[in-house]
């Protein structure tokens, strides 16, 4: 929820200040004036606050880098009655996002410079998260006609993919992923090769119990294979994402240790939840790729942990409730992701796999880097996009109290530590914990 717009210099004291990117984790404040840090780190007001200052004491929470979900779908224009971008926006505020990029997989596609510039004065008019926009990589996200990737960049594209879906055509990648690397672009790919991942979840013995055509993890590793190769012969920059399987960790981690130019990422259910969610044909444990073995998850949590996957996305996928409530494998893919991405990333800290500042940075500088976005850092002269929260407290998930337009998740009465207090954008808080319980 959008609130008053603060004074133009903010003193955020008794803080404990978080900067991955920097590796600084120290008590102390954060100083911002208009929209921009003018500094950050230990002992900031030691000698007292400048004088036109507006105080706001954290209280001794936490204040880092507002989060940056580099792959969302956010169903404007076309979708709107699952999703707009001021219903997204609301939603990713409240859990500490300050920065989305959009899939193209709209209505129409986001393959020309106007689908660009229409989420651009969208994201101007809700005045809430700062929303960017991958472009397609071929036309309609039809697999043939190659988009004009320069013109595009140009426009402001931060990416570009074919979203939900992937390049199938391996010429047709090669050749994008040449002509990207003109222009410093980056091809984000889904990972799992078509030709063998029509089932509706896992294959394995669950998916035989319950009769359900299986969907084995082998598309997910023969496609991330074939690309790696391909951004082996160009010299192209590769985004793999979401990742699931444990052996396409490794598969990354060779590729970074022979200096590919490869990144990953996953998405928070694959870290929290296995192919056990679907139980009895629950379908908003449908997810794609879907959810693996308690194995795969585990190895996926260490990928994170260790920086062979640069960052949690939430692969925001909101579904109606027609979508949904359909037999099994009629149902479609996807679920809400905004309001849980840093709750549920927050528990690789709590239980244990990753340091808090590691797992942060898959969410701010991580994220940020692979886009090329000024984002993700407590840096004079960087936007002041900040979220402050409290890594501890408690919360019960309730989908149904979801603020975003679907409520399709299957995290129900899970429980998860790490709540937003604040959250702010270009030196705006455009969320506070409180104004929400009093709304």
């Amino acid at each position: 929820m959008s609130v008053d717009v603060e004074p133009g210099t903010v003193a955020y004291t008794n803080a404990r200040v978080l900067d991955p990117a920097r590796g600084l984790d120290a008590y102390g404040g954060v100083l911002t004036r208009g929209g921009t840090i003018v500094d950050a780190g230990a002992n900031l007001f030691a000698g007292g606050v400048p004088d036109d200052a507006t105080v706001v004491d954290c209280g001794g929470a936490c204040i880092a880098p507002g989060f940056v979900d580099m792959q969302a779908l956010l169903g404007e224009p076309g979708h709107e009655h699952k999703e707009t971008i001021h219903s997204a926006g609301v939603a990713a505020a409240s859990a500490g996002i300050t920065s989305i990029a959009c899939l193209p997989n709209t209505d129409p596609v986001i393959d020309d410079e106007a689908g660009l510039e229409f989420v651009a004065r969208r994201a101007r008019e809700t005045k809430l998260v700062k929303v960017y926009a991958h472009g397609a990589v071929t036309r309609g996200c039809a697999g043939g006609e190659m988009t004009e990737i320069g013109l595009l960049s140009a426009a402001g594209a931060v990416g570009f993919t074919e979203g939900v879906t992937q390049v199938r055509d391996a010429g047709l990648l090669r050749r994008a992923l040449s002509y990207a690397t003109a222009f410093g672009a980056v091809i984000c790919q889904r990972p799992e090769e078509p030709a063998i991942a029509s089932g509706s979840m896992n294959s394995g013995a669950l998916a035989t119990r319950l009769g359900l055509k299986g969907r084995s993890r082998h598309a997910e590793l023969m496609m991330i294979e074939r690309d790696l190769r391909l951004a082996e012969m160009t010299g192209g920059r590769l985004h793999i994402g979401p990742v699931t399987a444990g052996e396409s960790v490794e598969l990354i981690r060779r590729a970074k240790a022979r200096r590919l130019r490869v990144t990953a990422a996953t998405a928070p259910p694959y870290l929290v939840l296995t192919e056990d969610a679907v139980g009895d044909y629950r379908t908003f444990a449908k997810v794609s790729p879907p959810l693996r073995t308690e194995a795969d998850r585990r190895a996926v949590a260490a990928g994170v942990a260790d920086g062979t996957i640069d960052a949690v996305a939430s692969d925001h996928n909101p579904q109606d409730q027609d979508s949904k409530r359909l037999p099994f494998e009629a149902a479609d893919e996807g679920i809400a992701g905004l309001e849980t991405l840093f709750a549920l990333t927050l528990g690789l800290v709590h239980d244990g796999t990753g340091g808090l500042l590691d797992v942060l940075h898959r969410l701010t500088a991580g994220p940020a880097d692979i886009l090329g976005l000024d984002a993700g850092r407590l840096t004079p002269g960087a936007p002041a996009d900040l979220t402050v929260f409290d890594p501890d407290a408690p919360w019960v998930i309730d989908p149904d109290s979801f603020i975003g337009k679907c409520k399709n998740a299957p995290f129900e009465n899970h429980t998860v530590r790490g709540t937003v207090l604040r959250t702010v954008v270009d030196g705006r808080p455009i969320h506070t914990a409180a104004a929400r319980d009093a709304a």
